[in-house]
């Protein structure tokens, strides 16, 4: 049985510190080698790609929700808000993420407009998470300095849960829209958010109160849900898929390491799953290379498979090895999902190897 103690995985906890001192915060981060050339390709922003994506998530959207509010006051309605809350949700969160980094859109106003726009279908603030997010890839998966950390070791599984279909969230949005409408901060939020980006953060907050207040009240003026059913409420019904996609990017794989090959997971999967998680299944090369926009990761990931783990071949078979490791991992702190530790094992005689004739030579 492995190692089964639990470390302090808040920033602002005695394992910052010890991360600092192993050189792991902002370090120095294996890159895959790519011509030059050919990586400023890559890194093109276009327009055009992002418009018809966005249109067409929005288009679907709103054709379900039609179909949806045909359905209401019977039980089609179940199944029916079921597909249009995961077709608001898996969208909302993956574009949300993307224009946060700025790439998804040539112009930079259209990744802000998106950014803010998705940031409020999904009721997380854009300013607290684009520092938040910004620590978690200079800082990926690194104890006491990823704020992102999805699960600790060794995890629990109803916490795992919750996480899934975001029930924590539930109770956690309001007090904290509450809290930033009237000028309060955590102490981490405070560690994260710059002094100069806090008044935006509190402004978000008050114009989402504001906005759902309008919504609630409609709500109560016709004496039905079904607003609330087509926007805010979507992204915690609607929640499941997201979730276990998000589970997938980095559980199982190793903690405290600067290669991103051994702390993220990429996974084949089909064109429609893709469409909806915006290309986020190539994960390793997402944060290998964050500047490449979503549009282009395909690209990126035929130039660098060869340096890399096999990725998983389909979602199901990353959402079996992200919930295998979890079972294990409850038992065996040390767990690392064999195909990586593999992988970086083979590369452990590869660079030794290479070593050893740079050496003779």
């Amino acid at each position: 049985m492995g190692n089964t103690i639990q470390l302090n995985y808040s920033i602002l906890g005695p394992e910052r510190q010890k991360a600092i001192e192993k050189g792991l915060v902002s370090g120095e981060w294996y890159q895959c080698s790519v011509p030059r050339k050919r990586m400023k390709e890559l890194m093109i922003r276009k327009n055009g790609p992002a418009i018809r994506d966005t249109l067409l998530w929005i288009a679907l959207t709103v054709v379900l929700g039609y179909v949806a509010y045909l359905s209401w006051g019977s039980w089609w309605a179940v199944p029916v808000f079921i597909v249009y809350g995961t077709v608001y949700t898996v969208p909302a969160v993956s574009k949300w993420h993307e224009s946060s980094h700025g790439t998804m859109f040539r112009t930079a106003w259209m990744n802000e407009a998106l950014y803010q726009f998705t940031s409020f279908l999904i009721l997380i603030q854009a300013t607290n998470f684009r520092w938040t997010h910004a620590r978690h890839h200079t800082d990926t998966i690194i104890v006491g300095s990823d704020p992102e950390i999805m699960e600790p070791r060794p995890p629990k599984l109803q916490r795992v849960l919750r996480y899934i279909i975001r029930e924590s969230f539930i109770y956690n949005t309001w007090p904290y829209l509450f809290k930033h409408a009237i000028g309060l901060l955590s102490a981490e939020e405070k560690e994260l958010v710059p002094t100069s980006e806090q008044r935006k953060l509190f402004l978000e907050a008050r114009v989402f109160i504001i906005i759902y207040a309008v919504i609630i009240s409609l709500c109560f003026y016709l004496d039905s849900i079904l607003p609330l059913m087509f926007v805010g409420l979507p992204a915690f019904y609607g929640a499941l898929l997201n979730g276990l996609l998000v589970s997938t990017q980095h559980v199982g794989l190793y903690e405290d390491t600067l290669d991103h090959r051994l702390c993220a997971r990429t996974f084949y999967t089909n064109r429609i799953l893709r469409f909806l998680y915006t290309n986020m299944n190539y994960h390793i090369e997402h944060h290998m290379f964050p500047l490449v926009p979503y549009y282009n990761l395909p690209a990126l990931h035929e130039e660098i498979k060869h340096d890399c783990p096999v990725a998983a071949s389909s979602f199901t078979a990353a959402v079996r090895e992200t919930w295998g490791a979890i079972w294990k991992m409850r038992k065996d702190h040390s767990y690392i999902v064999p195909r990586c530790r593999e992988f970086a094992e083979h590369r452990k005689v590869i660079d030794r190897n290479l070593s050893s004739v740079s050496q003779s030579g």
